[in-house]
């Protein structure tokens, strides 16, 4: 699968930003301002009609396929959870979206099998960065369409606003794009400065 953003704007949310990212691949893309990275994010996976520009999945543009193949991880405002629920509260309903039994034995089972469990009844905004982060991932890779196809892409927004390491993220990323996602990451730049070293991924400015 592959994604091409291509000279989209939004108002002056966002303005002309390209980028692409594929299967098996981390893309990082930098966004300043409070509101343009989550606009980015939108309209990369579909919820959101850019002004100008074009969207495209496998050279189709379809904001259906595009909302129906690539999961919108943790968007301030969005699709971030509540920073009063617990991490175990998270890993429910995310488990609930992925059509997997949610109930509490169920997400503390699954916490356990990431090795969560410390950090099961903390408030998610209490949760280490990276532990939140990779949580959060792992459950949006879980998710399937109707047809019970997997999704195909990620696309995380924001991870430097919770502080910790970059590396860490990136990491997490990268590990999904070990298992063929497709995996587009929004920051600001100050992250990007500590994580240019990376000749691993590509890289585009908002």
């Amino acid at each position: 699968m592959r994604v091409e953003i291509r000279e989209v704007t939004k108002g002056t949310s966002l303005p002309p930003t390209t980028a692409h990212f594929a299967s098996g691949s981390v893309t990082r893309v930098v966004a300043e301002t409070e509101q343009r990275p989550t606009v980015l994010g939108l309209i990369a996976t579909g919820r959101m009609k850019p002004e100008t520009g074009t969207v495209t999945i496998d050279s189709t543009e379809s904001r259906r396929q595009l909302r129906r193949r690539i999961a919108l991880v943790d968007a301030p405002g969005i699709s971030e959870p509540e920073p009063n629920v617990t991490l175990g509260g998270a890993i429910a309903e995310e488990l609930m979206y992925a059509g997997r039994p949610s109930n509490p034995v169920a997400a503390r089972l699954w916490a356990r099998s990431m090795n969560m469990l410390d950090s099961f009844d903390l408030p998610i905004s209490d949760v280490d960065p990276g532990t939140r982060i990779r949580a959060l991932v792992e459950l949006a890779a879980l998710r399937t369409n109707d047809d019970k196809t997997p999704i195909g892409g990620i696309v995380l927004v924001s991870p430097d606003r919770h502080g910790g390491d970059p590396h860490e993220w990136m990491r997490i990323a990268g590990l999904m794009a070990d298992r063929g996602l497709a995996v587009l990451i929004i920051a600001g730049s100050a992250a990007d400065l500590l994580l240019t070293e990376h000749s691993d991924t590509s890289k585009a400015k908002a």
